[in-house]
C-alpha cells in the first residue's frame, strides 16, 4: 500500500473534523487487511468526555462494517487552517493506542504520523505502546467466550 494514499485519505477526513472547541482538527485512515481504507475524524462535544478521537472513530467505523484485520493507520492533525499540511505530527493518545492494540499485532501494525503526504514518520504500535496488554493476555477460555459473543 502506498503510504501517501493513506495519508491523503487521513487529510481528507481531517477536513470533516468537528472541533469547534479546541480548533485541533484530526483525520485518520486505517488500512484494512482486505485493502480497503476506512477514515475517521475527531468529533468534539460540549461535554468534553463525550469527544471521540479520529483514530477510534476510524477503528469503530471499520469494526461496525465487519472489518477487524488492520495493518496500518495514518494520522494527521493540528490547529493550522491548511487542509493539505499540518504544522506538527499528531500521535495517537493512550486510549487510541489501546483500542488499536485490541485489533492489531503490535509488532507489525504500522502507525504513520504525517504533516503531509511527503513528510511523515512511521512507528510500529509496539514502539508506541511497549509492554502492552491485549487479547492474548487473557486466558484461552475468556478469549473463546469473548469471540462467541461477537
Amino acid at each position: 500500500m502506498d503510504h501517501k494514499a493513506l495519508i491523503e485519505a487521513a487529510l481528507d477526513a481531517r477536513r470533516r473534523s468537528y472541533s469547534p472547541y479546541s480548533g485541533y482538527r484530526v483525520g485518520a485512515a486505517i488500512l484494512c487487511g482486505d485493502g480497503t481504507i476506512v477514515t475517521g475524524t475527531n468529533i468534539e462535544n460540549a461535554s468534553y468526555g463525550a469527544t471521540v478521537c479520529a483514530e477510534r472513530c476510524a477503528v469503530f467505523s471499520a469494526v461496525a462494517s465487519g472489518k477487524r484485520d488492520f495493518s496500518a493507520i495514518a494520522i494527521v492533525g493540528g490547529s493550522g487552517s491548511e487542509n493539505d499540511r499540518t504544522d506538527d505530527y499528531a500521535f495517537p493518545c493512550g486510549i487510541c493506542r489501546q483500542v488499536l492494540r485490541e485489533f492489531a499485532d503490535p509488532a507489525s501494525f504500522l502507525v504513520i504520523v504525517a504533516k503531509s503526504p511527503d513528510d511523515h514518520r512511521e512507528y510500529t504500535l509496539q514502539q508506541l505502546l511497549p509492554e502492552s496488554f491485549g487479547p492474548d493476555n487473557l486466558s484461552e477460555k475468556e478469549n473463546n467466550d469473548e469471540n462467541q459473543a461477537v
